[in-house]
């Protein structure tokens, strides 16, 4: 599946450039589509601001990427400048999932995540892939964050026509809203300060030390 849509646009992320592969301009690519070579299939990629468009050729895979060669980006230095950029497609040229309970990561961005009782989790800010599943990044109005994982036993009901997702509260994993996060503090400074009360009293009174090595009377 696709991953999280642009927010301002109807473009999809299929993918990101991780770095340059040898010294002809060849790229490594993290593709987040379902088969990795699919990156290539749905036509030219454009950046996230529409500014410039790349042509790939998948020529190969390696460690979790593909190797692509970019219509244009003929050496290594072209490619390392390329390092960052995020490839987007148009949503209309993505074919739609191959069964009902599938979606694309971009189509459930900003949907409502709500419990069955009407209680409001936060809105899907992203998803997320570690190996075992997906996961939600939910996020609440004062900034809390719930990770919620995408599964029929956490997420219930999906209701697409109504933009929001309905969970179940599960102990130790989802429960209420969570708490605005707390804001950062200066550290206090805990080395040793001196009290003035102290410098007066060492001002009125000499130490011992101070005094002459004879006899007074």
């Amino acid at each position: 599946m696709a991953s999280p849509r642009d927010a301002e646009t109807d473009r999809v992320c299929v993918g990101v450039i991780v770095g340059p592969h040898g010294i002809r301009g060849q790229v490594r690519v993290k593709s987040f589509t379902a088969e990795p070579e699919d990156i290539a299939a749905y036509g030219p990629v454009v950046d996230e601001f529409g500014a410039r468009t790349f042509t790939l050729n998948v020529v190969g895979r390696s460690k979790g990427v593909v190797l692509c060669a970019l219509k244009g980006v003929d050496d290594r230095n072209a490619a390392e400048m390329l390092r960052g950029v995020r490839l987007h497609v148009d949503r209309a040229v993505l074919p739609p999932p191959d069964e009902d309970d599938e979606f694309y990561h971009a189509d459930l961005i900003g949907l409502r995540v709500e419990f069955s009782d009407g209680v409001v989790l936060g809105r899907v800010a992203a998803v997320y892939d570690f190996g075992a599943g997906d996961i939600l990044e939910v996020r609440a109005d004062n900034g809390g964050v719930t990770m919620v994982p995408f599964t029929r036993e956490a997420v219930p009901t999906i209701d697409m026509a109504g933009g929001r997702l309905i969970a179940e509260r599960l102990a130790g994993l989802i429960e209420d809203p969570p708490k605005a996060p707390k804001p950062r503090t200066a550290a206090k400074d805990r080395r040793n300060k001196a009290r003035p009360e102290a410098a007066t009293k060492a001002a009125v009174e000499p130490k011992d030390e101070d005094w002459p090595d004879e006899d007074w009377h």
